[in-house]
């Protein structure tokens, strides 16, 4: 009895079964950083590792899809961004959208994916979706930045760009739109080890999210325009965001407290939904998937 105490003493980890469905061992997720570090740089270097252009696939899809929106949408459909470039506007809009999507879609396949290292290996499973979302930070890093420069090219064209304060929370705003992904992903990930075709839609839905979402155009516009399908715009979190957003970087739009509050409730109900469900999910799924 005495050595199996000194035994016990000895070891580093010890790995025991989930006594409820909802679990976030953050000291587990540090013990195992070294790993999450891992999945991050896999997802960054190996993605484009053997493509022709490589990571400047970051910079050309959202610089290509912001010039067919300011074609489409503010030369051929005339809508107004204002004394804010088109191209900035759209561009701007776009580099937080990718953001969400990249962290949606990356999360919402986490089971099916690496089924052979959940079958094989124990570490928490959280860190494999956290490491979608982290890895993207960086990506939208690289997207941001490509922002700033034509941010700079255009105040020095005699726009009338003026930041203000509210850009100091505007990191917050990014992490909000993290979490939100992350959830949905986790909550999606869970329901496609049962139902396989679901992962089919994800790219339908997150299309047709995107014009709910307020991306191309100003929030106020669909209220003017089609007042009757505001409220599609009006009670989507994500949408907020994007208008935020660019009220933060562009001093255009507005900012809606009571919008921000709706989408910190939702993004908070999400996330532990989808916790939730993932951690129910992660004790079966292997019989499955």
């Amino acid at each position: 009895m005495n050595n199996n105490t000194q035994n016990n003493k000895d070891w580093l980890f010890e790995i025991t079964p989930k006594n409820n469905f909802f679990s976030l061992n953050f000291k587990e997720i540090w013990q195992y950083r070294d790993l999450l570090f891992l999945f991050v740089k896999r997802d960054v270097i190996t993605v484009y590792k053997q493509t022709v252009l490589g990571p400047l696939w970051y910079l050309i899809q959202p610089l290509f899809t912001s010039v067919t929106f300011t074609i489409i949408f503010n030369n051929v459909a005339g809508i107004k961004t204002g004394e804010i470039p088109s191209f900035l506007f759209n561009l701007a809009g776009i580099t937080v959208w990718n953001y969400f999507t990249a962290c949606l879609t990356g999360t919402s396949d986490t089971f099916k994916a690496n089924a052979n290292i959940f079958g094989k290996v124990y570490f928490p499973r959280i860190i494999t979706p956290l490491s979608v979302v982290i890895s993207n930070l960086i990506k939208f890093g690289i997207q941001f930045l490509i922002f700033i420069v034509f941010y700079i090219f255009y105040y020095f064209q005699g726009y009338n760009l003026i930041l203000n304060t509210t850009i100091l929370f505007f990191p917050i705003l990014i992490a909000v739109m993290g979490i939100l992904g992350l959830g949905l992903g986790m909550l999606i990930s869970s329901m496609v080890t049962k139902y396989r075709d679901l992962s089919n839609l994800v790219t339908f839905g997150v299309q047709l999210l995107m014009y709910l979402s307020a991306v191309m155009y100003p929030m106020e516009l669909i209220k003017d325009k089609l007042p009757k399908f505001g409220w599609l715009v009006k009670y989507n979190p994500l949408a907020y965001i994007i208008e935020t957003s660019r009220y933060m970087l562009l001093n255009t739009g507005e900012i809606s407290i009571l919008g921000l509050g709706y989408t910190l409730l939702v993004t908070i109900a999400v996330f532990f939904v989808g916790l939730l469900i993932f951690n129910k999910t992660e004790k079966s799924f292997i019989d499955t998937v």
